[in-house]
């Protein structure tokens, strides 16, 4: 069953007098539960491609549908509710607030919709033992290894039990030994809890452990 299609998508970003067209016509579609990596050179646009299919940035042609809903052409409103209720980000860095505690962290998005603390917090501390954190639901980002930072950002992503996973370059910035485990726990949460995923990395185990992988190039995405 289709869950995301997208059709015909063109951005095109434009710097000073010239105008830089990054996806041209790009065409995607991911079946409900499917885990898709996405490869391709620095700079190709993987992380654009990321952003827009999560709302996080305007396109300037085509269509992102997911579910019954439109996002390139719905209100700042609509697309702010969808953003914030059914996508989760993962991204390279954990953009973790350094003042608060890992289960603070986890549930930041719930406070900000506006859960009670009495709800939030049992739903952050549940997802930390689920990423293996429990002991560390106390400690600050600065206590926690590269690691421990980025499982406190998957469960962060998860919190408000959203149906697409949106991950840039999740692994980037750790040890071959631990983007290994984090590869493992990023499936694992995939299946646990019924996503629909599609990464952008450069790594090729991760991207081999996906369902498909599809690459990145002069605008559009081909199958590898």
């Amino acid at each position: 069953m289709s869950f995301l299609q997208v059709r015909s998508l063109t951005k095109t970003y434009t710097m000073g007098e010239r105008r830089l067209p990054v996806l041209r016509g790009l065409d995607l579609t991911l079946t409900r539960g499917e885990m898709v990596a996405v490869v391709g050179a620095s700079g190709v646009g993987k992380s654009t491609l990321l952003q827009v299919v999560g709302g996080l940035d305007r396109i300037d042609g085509g269509s992102i549908r997911i579910g019954e809903l439109d996002i390139a052409v719905a209100d700042d409103n609509t697309r702010v509710a969808f953003r914030n209720r059914q996508v989760g980000f993962v991204f390279q860095f954990h953009h973790l607030l350094p003042e608060f505690t890992a289960v603070e962290n986890v549930a930041m998005p719930l406070r900000i919709a506006r859960v009670s603390p009495g709800e939030a917090l049992p739903r952050a501390e549940a997802l930390l033992r689920e990423v293996g954190l429990a002991e560390r639901d106390d400690h600050r980002p600065g206590m926690l290894s590269g690691g421990e930072q980025q499982r406190v950002a998957v469960a962060r992503a998860l919190v408000m039990r959203p149906s697409l996973l949106l991950a840039d370059e999740p692994t980037g910035d750790l040890d071959e030994h631990t983007a290994e485990e984090l590869h493992g726990l990023l499936r694992r949460m995939h299946a646990d809890h019924g996503l629909t995923s599609l990464i952008a990395t450069h790594n090729t185990r991760l991207a081999e452990s996906c369902d498909r992988i599809l690459r990145l190039e002069d605008g559009c995405l081909n199958p590898v």
